[in-house]
């Protein structure tokens, strides 16, 4: 039976990841035994994860834990790094967790594979290392110029994560995505933040003049292509994973305001966030020529089958949001 170890396995996009390997969604892993290493931080949720499967081993602890990771590593087959702090107003208030998480972990980790020898690893990272683009999109080749004390971490693991392939030989790619959404994402991030604020009658708070430009990406067409890269990716290898449908952040508000059945009285203009990154946008042609990745939910289908996820699962996201338990 093949193992394969996910780290941050309990959070938004590395749980998608987990109940899709579960579930026999990605053919080359059918009957996988899967690992999961989560903290479990105020982003992580055990809820996001199966109660009971004899293919699933959940382990809670910490990816700066050395040690630990050389006694869970032996005999995995490959490791998919999704574990880290990953919102940039946090880390404008502290950057000290994301660079000990970020970096530091990916370090300890990568150290950890090399020691037992698992023969792959997907380490999994962000457009927001590139910075802000006014026109045109990021190809693989772009220079890093992060913006936040988030970004710049993560932009410090990709380094990282290169050099081991370069120094040591470790067979390893980088994906770059652009933003998440779906279900069970943390209510701290734009969307989820908005559909519960409107879901609870309150009001949404957008940065600005809402003229922001970001890229949006449902999470199990991220999944499905990092699942690309892992089995089919090259050795050294960035891959970018776009979604090739540009919103404003104002946008965004509009469309959930007309799906939760509200209007721009529930909007409070807020102060912009520090250096707040304009536009981002991925060249993702490498990804579709050279495995054959494409996106199969439109922004549109997906927005609205995620409104109507958090509209009936509220025992989730009130328990997340306010701290709570409330499915009795």
């Amino acid at each position: 039976m093949k193992k394969i170890l996910i780290t941050g396995g309990a959070g938004f996009i590395g749980s998608h990841f987990v109940r899709t390997l579960l579930a026999d969604g990605y053919e080359e892993w059918a009957g996988a035994h899967v690992t999961v290493l989560d903290k479990l931080t105020y982003a992580g949720n055990r809820d996001n994860l199966p109660d009971r499967d004899p293919r699933l081993t959940f382990v809670h602890g910490d990816i700066c834990d050395s040690e630990l990771l050389l006694s869970l590593l032996p005999g995995h087959d490959a490791v998919v790094h999704f574990a880290a702090e990953s919102h940039v107003d946090r880390s404008l208030e502290s950057a000290e967790e994301f660079v000990r998480t970020n970096v530091t972990g990916t370090q300890r980790l990568l150290d950890a594979v090399l020691a037992t020898g698992v023969p792959r690893v997907v380490h999994v990272s962000t457009d927001e290392v590139y910075g802000s683009i006014d026109e045109g999109s990021w190809t693989e080749e772009w220079p890093l110029a992060p913006n936040s004390p988030y970004s710049a971490s993560k932009a410090s693991s990709d380094l990282l994560a290169r050099s081991y392939w370069r120094t040591h030989g470790l067979n390893l790619s980088i994906t770059r995505c652009s933003n998440n959404y779906g279900p069970y994402q943390h209510p701290e991030k734009l969307i989820p933040l908005f559909v519960t604020n409107l879901l609870e009658g309150e009001q949404v708070p957008l940065y600005g003049d809402g003229g922001n430009i970001r890229e949006w990406l449902h999470v199990d067409d991220h999944c499905r292509a990092i699942n690309l890269v892992l089995n089919q990716g090259r050795a050294g290898e960035i891959y970018n994973i776009g979604g090739g449908n540009e919103q404003t952040n104002r946008a965004i508000t509009e469309r959930l305001l007309e799906l939760t059945g509200n209007d721009w009285s529930k909007v409070r203009p807020v102060a912009d966030r520090k250096a707040h990154d304009l536009r981002y946008s991925l060249d993702e042609t490498k990804i579709r020529e050279e495995l054959g990745y494409a996106p199969r939910i439109t922004f549109e289908q997906g927005l609205a089958e995620t409104v109507t996820w958090y509209n009936d699962n509220p025992a989730w996201w009130k328990g997340v949001k306010h701290g709570v338990d409330t499915r009795g």
